[in-house]
């Protein structure tokens, strides 16, 4: 516990006997004290000594494993308890096991791609220089292929470091049309991805992303406006406009990266694709009458020729 400056057992100091050796033992973390108390124990201890105890005794070695089972964790509190804001999961955490702060936490969830669905302040990286359009979706019905593309980006983390995963999904059939894998979050492999998919299957009527950097910057404008495409935008704090993504980015994570040990980006790239290619031709979709998107996207076009 913090320090309870009204319990009897004071040392000379002013600190509880306790709370003193939980410091000095590295048990208490440096992070959990308020800013007075810190004053207070550099005056009264070695600082340098104290902090070497702290460090030493708290401070381990990155670990992916870990790692990936407080992502999991986080991913199964957000399927439960959608509503949660960060700091209800942070309490939420400590019924697995788990403690992390408010920080680690909103941290790790913006990364994630996870927000409560409520209203609430706008987690992408917006560059306010830039265009913002209309949302087009709301009162649209989505009754066939490559009416809307939409697209978002994830962060993945693996035994191999950690990348970034943007992927363009048809709405209607749920197809993954391209992706892209990067180690850095710039505009270029969201591009490359639009391009691939745009070069394979045509364009679409609409094209549907957050107001991300990413998606109102020059490069990817420049790509919709040359080929025609009507181009929509999530409104802020509309948490749900981009579901279809997110649940993607769910059931890649619940069905593949957290069942495997990738120990590459080569590896991990193989098998982004791999889960892809399973998703699009062999996994049933209940939203879709237990078809796959391969069958909804192209005996719908076969139908409309």
């Amino acid at each position: 516990e913090l320090l309870e400056h009204h319990e009897p057992d004071h040392s000379p100091d002013g600190f509880s006997r306790s709370s003193r050796a939980a410091v000095e033992s590295g048990e208490l973390l440096l992070e959990t004290l308020p800013w007075d108390i810190l004053g207070q124990l550099e005056q009264s201890m070695n600082w340098v000594e104290l902090f070497q105890k702290v460090y030493t005794s708290t401070v381990k070695p990155f670990q992916p494993k870990a790692y990936l089972a407080f992502e999991k964790a986080l991913f199964d509190i957000h399927a439960a308890y959608p509503f949660y804001g960060y700091r209800k999961v942070m309490h939420e955490l400590r019924r697995y096991g788990i403690f992390a702060s408010q920080w680690k936490v909103r941290k790790a969830r913006s990364s994630l791609g996870i927000r409560a669905i409520y209203p609430g302040p706008n987690t992408s990286m917006a560059n306010k220089e830039h265009k913002k359009y209309p949302y087009l979706l709301a009162g649209l019905a989505i009754v066939r292929p490559n009416q809307v593309w939409a697209t978002d980006i994830t962060y993945i983390r693996s035994d191999a470091g950690f990348m970034y995963l943007v992927a363009i999904v048809d709405l209607f059939s749920r197809r993954v049309l391209s992706h892209r894998l990067s180690n850095s979050l710039n505009a270029r492999f969201c591009v490359d991805a639009l391009k691939e998919a745009m070069n394979e299957y045509g364009s679409p009527e609409i094209f549907n992303t957050d107001q991300g950097s990413q998606f109102t910057g020059d490069q990817w404008v420049k790509v919709l406006k040359k080929n025609e495409v009507r181009i929509s935008m999530d409104g802020k704090g509309r948490a749900l406009d981009n579901i279809y993504v997110e649940r993607l980015w769910r059931s890649l994570k619940y069905e593949d990266i957290y069942l495997s040990d990738y120990e590459s980006v080569r590896a991990l790239r193989r098998g982004v694709a791999k889960y892809f290619s399973f998703y699009n031709t062999r996994r049933f979709h209940q939203s879709l009458g237990y078809q796959t998107p391969d069958e909804v996207y192209f005996n719908s076009l076969s139908q409309a020729a």
